[in-house]
C-alpha cells in the first residue's frame, strides 16, 4: 500500500512539473469599434465646426477670435486697460449662461447665479474652465463650443442633450489673485 502511494506522489509531481500554458483570448478584439468610433467623432466634429462657420459668418458685427483649445468667442464687453488674466489657483467671480445656436436659453445667468470659481482647481465643463483664462476682469464675451468641449456624449442629464454643441455668455465680475502668482 505504502509503494501504491509513493508510486501515485512520484507520477503527481511529474505531472505538475510540466510548463503551465498561456490562457488565450476567449473573444479577440479587432479594434474595428474604436476605428467606427474615431471616425463617428471626426465626422460630428467636422459637421459642429461647420455650424459654427456659418454662425460666425451670419455675425457680420462681430470678429470672431479662435481660441487655442477649439472654441471660437467674440466681446460684447472688452477691456482694454488691464492685461491681466486669470492663473492657476485665482479665484474669479463670474456669471455665464448656456444658450444652444439657436439663441434658446438652456440655463440663464439668474438660474446659474453668481459663481465663485478657484482656477483650474474646480470642476466646470471643459470649454468654460479654458474660456475663464482668456478673459479679463469687467469682461463679457460669447464663447462657441463644440459639444466635445460642453458636455460631450454624456450631456447633463438635464437641459444639454448629448453630444449638443452650445454658446455660452460669460462675464469676469472680478478676479483675486493668487498670493503666489507672479506677474
Amino acid at each position: 500500500m505504502k509503494s501504491l502511494i509513493s508510486v501515485c506522489i512520484v507520477v503527481l509531481l511529474f505531472v505538475a512539473c510540466g510548463e503551465p500554458e498561456p490562457r488565450r483570448p476567449v473573444e479577440v478584439k479587432s479594434g474595428s469599434f474604436f476605428k467606427q468610433s474615431v471616425k463617428r467623432n471626426k465626422e460630428l466634429l467636422a459637421q459642429e465646426e461647420k455650424n459654427v462657420q456659418e454662425i460666425i459668418e451670419k455675425d457680420s458685427l462681430n470678429d470672431y477670435i479662435n481660441s487655442s483649445s477649439g472654441s471660437w468667442y467674440h466681446y460684447e464687453v472688452e477691456n482694454n486697460e488691464d492685461t491681466y488674466t486669470p492663473r492657476p489657483d485665482d479665484l474669479v467671480t463670474m456669471t455665464y449662461a448656456l444658450l444652444n445656436f439657436n439663441n434658446d436659453t438652456l440655463y440663464s445667468e439668474e438660474q446659474i447665479g453668481i459663481l465663485k470659481y478657484k482656477v483650474d482647481k474646480q470642476e466646470l465643463f471643459p470649454g468654460l474652465r479654458n474660456s475663464v483664462k482668456l478673459l479679463k476682469e469687467g469682461e463679457t464675451a460669447i464663447f462657441l463650443f463644440p459639444s466635445s468641449l460642453a458636455y460631450g456624449y454624456h450631456g447633463d442629464n438635464n437641459k444639454i442633450g448629448i453630444n449638443v454643441p452650445i454658446k455660452a455668455r460669460l462675464t469676469l465680475l472680478n478676479i483675486e489673485r493668487n498670493e503666489g502668482t507672479v506677474e
